[in-house]
């Protein structure tokens, strides 16, 4: 039987991205459903927490840089479970104004975020279709929250992964940023192809652990890095540019160096 916060219409014994990564990170909004798939990953690819440490790491610094930047206001697509570090804390430590919109698919994504975002003005959890950026930014929540006169920063941070080809996630990605003005910005971050010539994270490792995950849970795309810095469009990427996620103005020389060979790229840009 779930728990009593789950929400009616989710099925429990499905596994579901936002939860698998919920396990993965070792929160405590997942079923042993969810727990079963992130330990199968986590056996073939022993890189895995690595990895989601490093990603998360890089959307904390990327709040940060923002708000450095002047930016306020964040739409955080495929957003997940709300965990420790996340958005709204990191942005709210620097600047308690700052507004936040966390948009996922998963209800159960969205039932936690409510509860944790209650008696915060400033965040929403929203469900929603990232895919359907029409809905989205049609969101009376969405609206109501974030102010498009003024830049806005999306966050798509560890879901494009999820989005097929067919589904066109340029083109996405171009919507949602038609709708901001200049001096907003994009931060993403999305799951690679590995390089022959990185012993530590061997290619067929990372694609065992795709097709794993494919399997069970949900479609995975792996992109490489031109395929992935086109996803940008005609953004001005900041330094560094588009690189590993760990690499991306690390906190110190060691994260960086520990987690260069990571398959997953990160980047900012700003909108001209």
């Amino acid at each position: 039987m779930a728990p009593d916060w789950v929400p009616d219409d989710v099925d429990w014994r499905k596994p579901s991205p936002a939860r698998v990564y919920d396990a993965q990170l070792g929160g405590a909004h997942n079923f042993e459903v969810d727990r079963a798939v992130a330990r199968q990953v986590a056996q073939v690819m022993p890189e895995l927490p690595a990895l989601l440490r490093a990603n998360r790491s890089f959307l904390r610094r990327s709040v940060r840089f923002l708000i450095e930047q002047g930016v306020t206001q964040f739409l955080d697509l495929g957003s997940g479970i709300p965990t420790v570090g996340n958005v709204h804390e990191v942005a709210q430590a620097i600047d308690p104004a700052c507004r936040v919109v966390y948009l996922d698919i998963d209800p159960v994504a969205v039932a936690h975020g409510k509860r944790l975002l209650v008696g915060n003005p400033n965040a929403v959890a929203v469900r929603g279709d990232l895919r359907r950026p029409e809905t989205v930014l049609g969101d009376p929540a969405v609206r109501a929250m974030l102010d498009f006169s003024r830049p806005v920063a999306t966050l798509m941070v560890a879901v494009l992964h999820f989005v097929a080809d067919a589904d066109r996630p340029g083109e996405i990605v171009a919507r949602f940023l038609k709708e901001v003005v200049p001096g907003s910005y994009l931060v993403l971050s999305h799951g690679t192809h590995v390089e022959h010539d990185q012993p530590r994270s061997p290619e067929q490792v990372v694609q065992q652990a795709t097709d794993l995950y494919s399997r069970r849970v949900e479609p995975f795309h792996l992109r490489d890095h031109n395929a992935v810095s086109r996803l940008f469009g005609p953004l001005e990427l900041v330094t560094p540019g588009l690189v590993p996620v760990a690499v991306w103005r690390p906190d110190n020389a060691e994260e960086a160096l520990t987690g260069a060979n990571l398959p997953q790229l990160g980047g900012v840009a700003r909108k001209p």
